[in-house]
């Protein structure tokens, strides 16, 4: 990754080297007794990086298997995070190259803030995240899907 200086608000990129089973460890720490399901805490330290500019656009994510293999989990458990964080436009697979940290947005930036907010809030009334994420759920399923032709 090239040496830059962050923005206000952001982290300096993290160069990790991901064949290291311990800074791979490190770097996503997943807790099994967290109550939140392994591959979305891989998506969230993904997202949460790339947002805090510590995985940098076009750092390459290490391979499903070798992710797997350092955490101790399955190799289905990492490569679903992968494909929702594609899904999501967070990062993009090129087959066998691999897949990178796509760079965001001003319009996801502000999203993400606006949500962080949001849930803040949600807590400030005493909802925990399970009850968070159901109430969200159910308006995004009540909803019109949003769409380009709104």
């Amino acid at each position: 990754m090239k040496d830059q200086e962050p923005r206000a608000g952001q982290e300096a990129p993290r160069t990790i080297d991901w064949t290291d089973d311990g800074a791979a460890r490190e770097f996503f720490s997943v807790r099994l007794d967290s109550g939140v399901p392994p591959y979305a805490q891989l998506r969230r330290r993904v997202v949460e990086a790339r947002h805090t500019g510590e995985l940098e656009s076009g750092t390459r994510l290490p391979p499903v298997r070798k992710l797997a293999a350092s955490l101790h989990l399955a190799n289905n458990t990492v490569a679903k995070a992968y494909k929702e964080l594609e899904a999501a436009g967070v990062v993009e697979t090129k087959g066998r190259a691999g897949s990178f940290v796509r760079a965001g947005s001003s319009v996801e930036d502000k999203a993400l803030r606006l949500t962080h907010k949001f849930l803040a809030e949600l807590k400030n009334i005493g909802l925990n995240q399970n009850e968070a994420e159901a109430l969200v759920r159910r308006v995004i399923d009540e909803e019109t899907p949003l769409s380009s032709e709104q």
